[in-house]
């Protein structure tokens, strides 16, 4: 076996050990043992646990970051056609790279944020804002809630996409319906000033102000009423 089809042995077997296990419990030891090759064979190739593990993220940070993009970047795509491709591209993803992504959803020992998962999903989120504020200005929409939006949008696409891999008991296209479903529908009904009906705390604050101002009007009419009604009874 030569040095680079070895070394790609090793980011196989660790990618699963990692994806499998998490970061913490996989040590260099169990690497060995499964890519049968003795431990100064890892460090030869990659100085330690850290730096296969670092070269694992990287790769599927650079595959996900490219697909997502690609999605996203269509200026002649209309919104419901971005979405349903940004929700097909992450599902292909999940289902091609399995380990990957589950490599990169788990914690990660890393002290860089730049190399993070959750620094992948901010920029995918800053795409997408870029193309909620067209899509707002064209329909009128305040764009103050804008980035929220792209948050939702994305973190709720990512978890779901997280619990299909763990549950894939429906296709990556009806999977990819359901959340397009769900998001095109809340985005094309979309208020200018949404407002809670119930839990509103401005509101619930004005009417337990009035309930008490109406109980404290009732409570003075209760104690005048009867002391009237003696009076007229003693007259």
């Amino acid at each position: 076996m030569s040095s680079l089809q070895r070394r790609e042995q090793l980011i196989h077997v660790a990618r699963s050990l990692f994806a499998a296990k998490g970061f913490e419990a996989v040590s260099v030891e169990e690497i060995a043992a499964h890519a049968k090759v003795s431990k100064p064979i890892v460090y030869e190739h990659f100085g330690g646990k850290e730096g296969i593990y670092a070269v694992i993220v990287d790769r599927e940070m650079r595959t996900l970051t490219s697909v997502l993009i690609e999605s996203l970047s269509d200026p002649t795509a209309n919104p419901r056609q971005i979405v349903e491709r940004a929700a097909m591209a992450l599902l292909t993803y999940i289902e091609q790279n399995t380990e990957g992504f589950q490599v990169l959803v788990r914690d990660s020992p890393t002290t860089d944020p730049s190399g993070s998962f959750s620094s992948l999903l901010g920029d995918i989120s800053l795409r997408v804002e870029d193309l909620l504020t067209a899509t707002f200005k064209r329909q009128k929409l305040s764009p103050k809630g804008v980035p929220y939006y792209a948050q939702m949008l994305v973190g709720m696409t990512v978890f779901t996409g997280q619990y299909w891999a763990a549950h894939p008991k429906v296709s990556k296209e009806q999977m990819a319906a359901y959340l397009v479903d769900l998001a095109w529908h809340g985005l094309g009904r979309l208020d200018s000033k949404p407002k809670l009906l119930f839990e509103d705390t401005k509101s619930t604050r004005k009417a337990r102000t009035a309930d008490k101002t109406n109980g404290a009007s009732s409570t003075q009419a209760d104690t005048v009423l009867p002391c009237e009604a003696d009076s007229e009874q003693t007259d």
